[in-house]
């Protein structure tokens, strides 16, 4: 697919045939128009996967689901009464939004009234390049200016930066987010002035709706100078309730790439807000986070230094205690909080160990012990945590004469220790 930006124009291959242009064609016509709208125009436009298309249309509710009946396509209300119904063409899902208006504005709680205005419509929306709509000829409208900015790569405010942010103040996240998915170079001047001057709504919003947001804008291409914006303005404070280490996120940035890993948003935030055990809870708590997020902050933030210039030996050790993604995530973080200066070589030797070594399985069992005489209970998993801990200082040995010596003096040491 491509733009063509003299004549403003999207040749889409989903606009001139499939599910998407069925979708168009119903709602097209008898004095009814439907339009595409959105993020599916703006990622098309700059060449990026389009995933969920959504559409508007001139039309109502009810006659959206009159068609869709009439034409044998699945209909659900899944929003009817803000004029949302979803269609389902060949398995894909449409969401179809009847065109809207605000009569009257109480924050996130306007009052909607639905109208025929493509350019009311648009004017409702957060972003100029989230305001673009393509007809299914290919011709793109634009009535907020958005593709002059989509095709210079900036993210502005439809309107009054400062208006559109007293509406619904995860805005502000979303701000940075979308700058950092799809714009360059700084955030823009006048966006991020009214980011920082309603801050403090922030605190109005939900953990979730904030963490869903942080979490995308981890990973976003663009993250590094995002996040910086949002850390010179106070923000990221406010959002993880503490210290935040631009630092080493970016450097976590340069060496997950480095690394060629995938972008990871747990290890990312944790490289934002984690230095010890206890940011991790109070970042968890903050966020709303999953369990298996909180488990890999805490486990990162739990000692990472002790990994930082580690021979293989220790290193080795650390793995097999640590399992292969959470020696992983504890390496990368001490590597980026070691700062971006650093030699890398050490470091990446250090985190391609899961993939040149497997540790082997610790070959003793209770049995071993039993038949030494320890009795069942909490001691023999005393004297076991006990002989594993010689296994892996003598280099994880798999020789049975070697492996019954090491059985052997572990309950030697422990009836010493123990006076058994």
């Amino acid at each position: 697919m491509a733009a063509n930006f003299g004549s403003r124009t999207l040749d889409a291959p989903w606009l001139r045939s499939g599910p998407t242009a069925r979708v168009l064609e119903l709602l097209n016509g008898g004095g009814e128009e439907a339009r595409v709208v959105g993020g599916a125009v703006r990622n098309a436009l700059l060449k990026r996967p389009v995933a969920d298309i959504d559409i508007a249309t001139t039309a109502l509710p009810s006659e959206v689901i009159r068609r869709a009946k009439a034409a044998g396509i699945k209909c659900v209300p899944t929003g009817i009464d803000h004029g949302t119904v979803t269609l389902v063409v060949d398995s894909q899902p449409f969401e179809v939004t009847t065109l809207r208006e605000d009569t009257e504005t109480f924050g996130r709680k306007a009052v909607v009234a639905f109208g025929r205005d493509w350019v009311r419509d648009a004017e409702r929306r957060d972003f100029t390049i989230n305001g673009l709509s393509v007809d299914a000829a290919g011709f793109v409208h634009d009535h907020v200016g958005g593709w002059d900015d989509i095709a210079a790569r900036r993210v502005r405010f439809i309107g009054d930066p400062n208006a559109r942010i007293a509406e619904d103040y995860l805005r502000i996240l979303r701000f940075f987010r979308i700058h950092a998915a799809y714009g360059t170079g700084e955030p823009d001047r006048a966006g991020t002035l009214a980011c920082i001057g309603g801050r403090a709504g922030l605190a109005t919003l939900s953990a979730e709706r904030v963490r869903m947001e942080m979490l995308k804008l981890m990973v976003a291409d663009g993250a590094a100078v995002a996040v910086q914006a949002m850390a010179d303005g106070g923000l990221l404070q406010l959002i993880c309730g503490g210290v935040v280490y631009t630092g080493p996120f970016a450097a976590m940035i340069a060496a997950e790439r480095l690394m060629g890993l995938a972008a990871d948003p747990a290890r990312r935030l944790g490289a934002l807000a984690v230095a010890v055990t206890e940011d991790a809870k109070r970042v968890a708590l903050r966020l709303r986070l999953t369990n298996a997020e909180t488990r890999a902050l805490d486990s990162m933030g739990h000692r990472w230094w002790r990994l930082a210039g580690m021979d293989e030996a220790i290193a080795r050790r650390r793995l097999y205690r640590l399992g292969e993604d959470r020696y992983r995530d504890r390496l990368m973080l001490a590597w980026a909080r070691a700062g971006r200066g650093v030699d890398p070589l050490p470091w990446r030797e250090l985190a391609t160990l899961p993939a040149r070594w497997r540790a082997p399985k610790f070959p003793l069992k209770a049995a071993d012990f039993i038949a030494r005489g320890i009795a069942q209970g909490p001691l023999l998993g005393q004297v076991l945590a006990l002989a594993e801990d010689g296994w892996l200082a003598a280099n994880f040995p798999l020789e049975q004469s070697a492996v019954q010596a090491i059985a052997d003096q572990a309950v030697a040491r422990f009836t010493r220790d123990n006076r058994l």
